[in-house]
């Protein structure tokens, strides 16, 4: 590690990116694969931000197919990409950081969302550490995340900044203890 003593931690979904255009029509691809419709008003207030196995089951019922849906909204998700916007004032920022602050993202995306993203925008190589759906046992408003960086960095959470947008996000930021920007709106 750096002598970098700071950990700056981003959240990835309505917070680097706005990807709720992405992610709605992924879902909605596949769910329609398995005989589901998706509103799209439904998705965004009651679903975009929050893990898979919150939501799903709430659309498909007693559907087994609930982690093959995921799988296929995986592999749709970067055909839709373009409907995708940068939160460019907050690369700014984290640009500002990185020379004091270690820099990381903590998401409930896959890994293969989340390197699909940052590749089509260029920040693949922008970020030191990233904590994925594939890396917790508990989702938000859990810390856990947050806590598995701070821990892989060696940084406390006095230490540690965190930028999130959803609520599930916010509370599982505070619970870390670290301190918590809120990611509102961007243009």
């Amino acid at each position: 590690m750096s002598e970098k003593k700071k950990l700056a931690l981003f959240d990835l979904d309505g917070t680097l990116f706005d990807t709720s255009e992405v992610n709605y029509y992924a879902y909605k691809d596949a769910l329609q694969k398995f005989g589901c419709n998706l509103d799209k008003e439904y998705f965004v207030t009651k679903c975009n931000g929050r893990h898979y196995t919150e939501f799903l089951p709430v659309i498909m019922g007693d559907d087994k197919n609930i982690d093959d849906v995921h799988k296929l909204k995986k592999y749709t998700y970067k055909d839709n990409l373009k409907k995708a916007r940068v939160n460019e004032p907050l690369f700014d920022i984290a640009k500002g950081l990185s020379d004091s602050y270690h820099l990381a993202i903590v998401t409930t995306a896959s890994r293969q969302n989340t390197m699909d993203i940052l590749s089509y925008f260029g920040y693949q190589d922008f970020f030191e550490y990233m904590v994925t759906q594939e890396n917790i046992t508990r989702v938000k408003p859990d810390p856990q995340g947050f806590e598995l960086a701070m821990e892989y960095f060696g940084i406390a959470p006095k230490d540690t900044i965190i930028f999130e947008d959803a609520d599930v996000g916010v509370e599982a930021a505070k619970a870390s203890g670290a301190s918590v920007f809120v990611v509102d709106n961007f243009c």
